[in-house]
């Protein structure tokens, strides 16, 4: 029986997705328990290494339209629960990669060319080294690690436990990620590769992407100095990992965006692997007493809000998702 007048749930998985999740049910009345190897937001999660960046119409370049229309919501959800900052993304490139500035601007909407002075006016200390950028104004990032924790708090404000086993007669939603694979079989692994370093010399107030044919590289602010560098996506389930080529790649696209970052402190490497399906778009399942919320790909903390929606829509009110995948409910 999937509706009631107090539903009970326990949620496997305690990354952003779950969280997410357990969020929106309880808001809506619902009864919910965390399932989790690990009391605390930490490590051994995938979303504990994710940019933070809130970026819908950058993200668009590559993924569909879902992504674009849903990566919306996540803006006033956030906001609601963690601090968000609205600051823009700034979409640069080398000069010897312009052609791929005029592709990222043909494949997106939602952004003002900048001159040399517009880009300097947002970013001082790329002044010079850039005469023109896309500036998606409405794009907006937050700490990842601060909004997991967060949301953990917010919830054992309110009573929800974290174990390792949930209670047996409650329907289940699955939010393991990549652990999923035993019952989600065409669920694969992409391998995205970061860095932590800082690098007191340049100061940076919103997310920048420097384009480059082979390996587009963001770097995302995290205050006082400090950055996070990334990401790389390969199609691959080893999540422990860096590969040399990765690390040089991503360093040198950090020089060549800013000289002074050949003398930044590396504080971190962080490696692991994206669950997606194979058209990187979300889904939600259903079979018996279980839910799966999944495939978020490089999307975590742009979608899960929509999903966390979808779900609750779903389980609580009968309303089917967008992203239901029919031939697996």
């Amino acid at each position: 029986m999937l509706f009631g007048p107090i539903m009970h749930f326990s949620i496997i998985g305690a990354g952003v997705a779950g969280l997410c999740v357990a969020t929106e049910m309880m808001a809506r009345g619902a009864k919910v328990e965390l399932v989790d190897n690990a009391a605390t937001p930490g490590p051994h999660a995938c979303s504990w290494w994710a940019g933070g960046m809130l970026a819908p119409w950058c993200e668009r370049e590559s993924a569909e339209e879902p992504v674009l229309r849903l990566g919306q919501e996540s803006f006033d959800w956030w906001g609601n629960h963690v601090p968000v900052t609205r600051a823009g993304t700034l979409v640069i490139a080398l000069d010897r990669d312009k052609r791929e500035l005029d592709r990222f601007a043909r494949r997106t909407e939602g952004f003002q060319t900048l001159d040399g002075s517009g880009v300097e006016a947002l970013e001082p200390d790329l002044a010079g080294r850039f005469d023109r950028a896309l500036y998606f104004k409405d794009e907006a990032h937050l700490s990842p690690r601060d909004a997991l924790q967060s949301l953990s708090d917010q919830l054992a404000a309110k009573g929800v436990t974290v174990g390792n086993t949930g209670t047996v007669e409650n329907d289940i939603i699955d939010c393991r990620g990549l652990s999923a694979r035993d019952n989600l079989k065409d669920l694969r692994g992409v391998k995205g590769e970061m860095l932590i370093i800082r690098c007191p010399d340049v100061t940076l107030s919103r997310p920048v992407r420097l384009l480059h044919p082979r390996i587009p590289l963001y770097i995302v602010p995290r205050g006082d100095g400090v950055y996070m560098l990334g990401a790389t996506m390969i199609e691959s389930s080893e999540r422990s990992r860096i590969t040399a080529r990765s690390l040089l790649e991503m360093l040198s696209a950090a020089y060549a965006l800013h000289p002074a970052f050949a003398e930044a402190e590396v504080l971190e490497i962080g490696v692991d692997a994206r669950p997606a399906f194979p058209d990187n778009l979300p889904r939600i399942r259903r079979n018996g007493k279980t839910t799966w919320v999944n495939g978020l790909f490089r999307h975590g903390f742009l979608l899960a809000p929509a999903m966390a929606r979808m779900t609750a829509d779903f389980l609580l009110e009968g309303k089917k998702p967008e992203v239901m995948d029919e031939n697996h409910s």
